[in-house]
């Protein structure tokens, strides 16, 4: 019997297959992505009614809505939140990881699957439920015959509750990564030296696992920051953020004013992924954002 060669395939072929698989992906990115940025980059620098181009003329005057107060407010408000969550979040996210981390589990991606489960749902529905349950009269005081239930929608414990929900894996993902990726003979090197277990994780564990730190807190602290879904459902419309000031003005069909928030928010987003990519050259952070930003 003769023996079959196997044929191998030259690496520039393989990236040529690659790239043509990436087109569809590329073609979609440029029409719902990059040309909408670009539509709404136009409508900063030009007056018009709506989307009509009649009248359309050239102005700066879209601009002084960032120097309104309303807008001023809604900005101190999303940073207040966004910051404030980010800190609840590396609290907890950094409790869970390495609790996990230093668990004896075998199977612990069969826990990171169960954290991220929520996530499968829809975003809207799972803000909803959130909601729901934050009212007096709810689905958990008809089970337990509660006679009123918490009752703090329209609250800013409500808000962060339901951030801290939504967005918590987020932290979770890269502090574990980044556990996980540390040499096990660096804890028994730091035993040998004398030092406590205490002092084995404040000065051994934390500044190894900084990196997961700080990308899980970019990828908490730009959602929170343009997200307007949450303040608006568990908010009950009391609490104004800088994502609702963009929707409002989209759905009023203020465009250019909209466009030019929207772009600052865009700019903010993007100087972060840069960030992101000089902490974490390896790209296991936007890796995780975008699996997770699929499973929302």
């Amino acid at each position: 019997m003769q023996k079959t060669e196997k044929r191998v395939i030259p690496p520039h072929q393989v990236s040529h297959h690659l790239d043509r698989l990436a087109k569809p992906y590329l073609i979609w990115l440029y029409i719902f992505a990059l040309f909408p940025a670009v539509i709404m980059i136009f409508l900063m620098f030009v007056d018009t009614e709506g989307i009509r181009f009649e009248s359309m003329q050239a102005s700066i005057e879209n601009f002084q809505i960032l120097t309104e107060k309303s807008t001023i407010i809604a900005f101190f408000n999303s940073l207040k939140y966004s910051f404030i969550t980010t800190i609840i979040c590396i609290f907890f996210g950094y409790l869970i990881a390495y609790s996990l981390y230093k668990s004896k589990i075998k199977n612990k991606y069969l826990i990171l699957i169960l954290l991220i489960l929520p996530m499968w749902t829809n975003f809207l529905l799972r803000v909803n439920a959130l909601a729901s349950v934050f009212k007096p009269n709810n689905i958990l005081t008809s089970i337990f015959g509660i006679e009123e239930g918490l009752n703090i929608i329209g609250t800013d414990l409500a808000i962060y509750l339901g951030i801290v929900f939504t967005y918590l894996p987020f932290m979770v993902m890269p502090i574990y990564t980044s556990l996980e990726k540390i040499d096990p003979l660096l804890h028994e090197a730091a035993l040998d030296l004398g030092m406590t277990e205490f002092k084995k994780f404040w000065k051994v564990i934390v500044p190894l696992s900084l990196k997961g730190v700080v990308s899980g807190s970019i990828m908490v602290l730009l959602p929170c920051l343009s997200g307007f879904a949450i303040p608006k459902v568990l908010g009950d419309g009391n609490i104004t953020l800088i994502g609702n000031i963009i929707e409002q003005s989209f759905m009023s069909m203020s465009y250019n004013q909209g466009s030019v928030l929207a772009i600052v928010i865009l700019i903010i987003i993007l100087g972060s992924i840069l960030l992101v990519n000089k902490v974490d050259k390896e790209g296991s952070t936007l890796l995780w954002w975008k699996k997770l930003k699929i499973l929302m």
